[in-house]
C-alpha cells in the first residue's frame, strides 16, 4: 500500500523512488512488524487471558512444565497479524508470490487455530484428530505445489538443486516434484509444530532461517547476482524478502513475550503456519535441501518423535511391552530429562541453529 503511494509521489519528487530498493523496504518491514508486535502484545496477551485461551500441558511431560499450564496460548495470532500489517505496507501487491505466501500462511493458520481451540474447548492436550490435520495441510500443500508448477518458466523451477556443486541439479518430472514440494511444506509445518515445546524454542531458528531463505530470494530475483553465484534466476521471488522481513521483526517481536518465562505461547495457530512458509519459500527459491540442513534442528526434532513412536511400537508387537529410545520425545524433552535446564536446551539448539544456517548460507559461495 505504501509503496504504490510512495511511486505514485516519485513521479514528481525522485527522492521518493528510494522506496523501489527491496533492502529499503525490508528493513522497513522489520521495524514495522516489530512495532506492531511491541505496541499490541501486552494487550493481545491480556485479551487471551481475558477469554480463558490457556494451554493445557500433557501430564507425561517434565513435571516443571506443570505450572506452564495456563499461560495464555495462540500468540501465533499476533505473530501474523504484524507480518501481514507489514507485509501489505511494504510489499508489492502486484507479486503473485507475496500473495501465495499470504495465503498458505493464513490458511495452515486457520488449521493451527482450529486445532488449538480444540484444546481449550475439550480442556486437554488433544487438539484435531491427526487424521483431519493432515488431511487439511495436504490440501493446501498439494494445492500449492501444483500452482508452482504450472506457473513455472523454466526447467531450473522444477528440478531439484544439490547445493556446494555447480550446474548440478535433477530434473524431478511432474509427479516426483509436487510429491518433493508436498513434503517440504507439510513436513516444515509439523516439524516447528513438534519442537515448539520450550519457551522460545521454536521461534528463534524461525527467524534464523527465514533470515537466510530471505537472502535466497532476494539474490534469486536479481539476474546479475544469481547468474555470479550460479543459483537459477526466479523473477519475483527478490521481492520475498520483504515478506521473510516481516516475518523476523515479527518473531522477535514475539520472543519479547515468549522467552523464559514465557508470557504467550504461541500455539498451533503460530508453529503450523510459520512451518509452512518456511517450507513454501524454500521451495518457490529451490532450496529444499538447504532448508533440510538450516532447519537442522527441526529435522532432528521430528526424527526424534518418528524413531520413539516406530520403536515403542516395534517392541510392544515383539516383547508385548513397548520400549524407548530416548527418555522422552521430542528430544529437547529428553535433554530436559537428563538434567539439563529448559534455558540450557533453548540457548544450545539456537546456537545449533546459527551454525547449520551459516553452513547454508555457504553454499552459495562454495561450489
Amino acid at each position: 500500500m505504501l509503496l504504490e503511494f510512495f511511486r505514485w509521489l516519485s513521479d514528481s519528487f525522485s527522492s521518493f523512488s528510494v522506496f523501489n530498493y527491496i533492502s529499503l523496504r525490508a528493513v522497513l518491514a522489520v521495524i514495522t512488524s516489530l512495532f506492531v508486535s511491541f505496541s499490541f502484545g501486552p494487550w493481545f496477551i491480556r485479551k487471551l487471558g481475558d477469554y480463558s485461551f490457556g494451554e493445557y500441558i500433557r501430564s507425561d511431560g517434565p513435571e516443571d512444565h506443570l505450572k506452564k499450564s495456563g499461560t495464555p496460548t495462540m500468540g501465533g495470532g499476533l505473530i501474523l497479524i504484524s507480518i501481514l500489517i507489514s507485509t501489505l505496507l511494504w510489499a508489492d501487491l502486484s507479486n503473485r508470490y507475496i500473495w501465495l505466501l499470504i495465503l498458505v500462511t493464513g490458511g495452515f493458520g486457520i488449521i493451527g487455530l482450529v486445532d488449538d481451540y480444540s484444546k481449550i474447548k475439550k480442556k486437554n492436550s488433544d487438539g484435531l484428530r491427526a487424521i483431519h490435520k493432515y488431511l487439511l495441510q495436504s490440501i493446501i500443500g498439494l494445492g500449492v505445489a501444483t500452482y508452482l508448477l504450472m506457473t513455472a518458466t523454466s526447467p531450473l523451477q522444477t528440478e531439484l538443486l544439490i547445493p556446494f556443486f555447480k550446474d548440478l541439479s535433477l530434473p524431478l518430472g511432474t509427479f516426483g516434484f509436487l510429491i518433493l514440494s508436498y513434503l517440504v511444506i507439510v513436513g516444515s509445518s509439523n516439524a516447528v509444530n513438534l519442537t515448539d515445546g520450550l519457551d522460545g524454542l521454536a521461534i528463534m531458528p524461525i527467524v534464523m532461517v527465514i533470515s537466510a531463505l530471505g537472502v535466497f530470494a532476494y539474490l534469486s530475483g536479481n539476474t546479475i547476482f544469481a547468474s555470479y553465484l550460479g543459483i537459477p534466476y526466479i523473477s519475483g521471488t527478490g521481492e520475498l524478502t520483504i515478506f521473510c522481513a516481516a516475518i523476523v521483526g515479527a518473531g522477535l517481536g514475539f520472543l519479547w513475550f515468549n522467552a523464559y518465562p514465557a508470557e504467550v505461547f504461541m500455539g498451533d495457530l503460530g508453529s503450523l503456519s510459520l512451518g509452512a512458509a518456511m517450507g513454501t519459500l524454500a521451495v518457490i527459491v529451490r532450496q529444499e535441501i538447504v532448508l533440510l540442513i538450516m532447519a537442522g534442528v527441526f529435522v532432528v526434532e521430528t526424527i526424534s518423535v518418528a524413531l520413539q513412536v516406530s520403536y515403542f511400537r516395534y517392541t510392544k508387537f515383539k516383547y508385548g511391552h513397548g520400549r524407548r529410545i530416548f527418555l522422552m520425545a521430542p528430544l529437547h524433552h529428553h535433554y530436559e530429562k537428563k538434567g539439563w535446564k529448559e534455558t540450557q536446551v533453548v540457548v544450545r539448539f539456537w546456537i545449533i541453529s546459527m551454525i547449520l544456517v551459516l553452513i547454508g548460507l555457504a553454499s552459495l559461495k562454495i561450489r
